[in-house]
């Protein structure tokens, strides 16, 4: 099993919904998603619950997490999003950065754009890691 972090500042946004969309896409019984943040909000942001809400998936239950040394050294993929130097250095962990902008207090229609980017880039990390859910038949 694979563990893929998905890492920014806040853990209110970017990295909560490309957790979202990892878990709602891959395989679960090849790899599984979570998010943290180097300083985690008290909640996540309204503006990207509504959008992803829109986008089929429910993040109301979710909560920003901490960061910690602990918690990266049980990953296999770091994907980082903004935290610069104050993300963690793994050694041994496959480390992906995505310049995609914050979704803090943007308009919906930013908002939208950021979430759909994201999709995107979660399902690319899927594809090329070969861990697509196995077709319904």
């Amino acid at each position: 099993m694979t563990t893929v972090l998905f890492a920014c500042v806040h853990n209110a946004g970017r990295s909560q919904m490309a957790a979202g969309f990892f878990n709602a896409l891959a395989d679960p019984a090849q790899a599984h998603g979570i998010s943290a943040g180097t300083q985690p909000a008290d909640h996540v942001h309204p503006e990207v619950l509504q959008v992803m809400r829109e986008g089929g998936i429910d993040l109301g239950g979710a909560t920003p997490a901490l960061l910690t040394d602990a918690v990266a050294t049980g990953v296999q993929v770091l994907v980082t999003m903004g935290c610069g130097e104050t993300c963690p250095f793994v050694p041994g962990v496959e480390r992906i950065e995505w310049d995609i902008s914050d979704p803090k207090g943007q308009p919906l229609e930013r908002v939208r754009a950021i979430r759909d980017d994201l999709r995107a880039r979660v399902e690319q990390l899927i594809a090329t890691h070969g861990w697509q859910r196995p077709e319904a038949h």
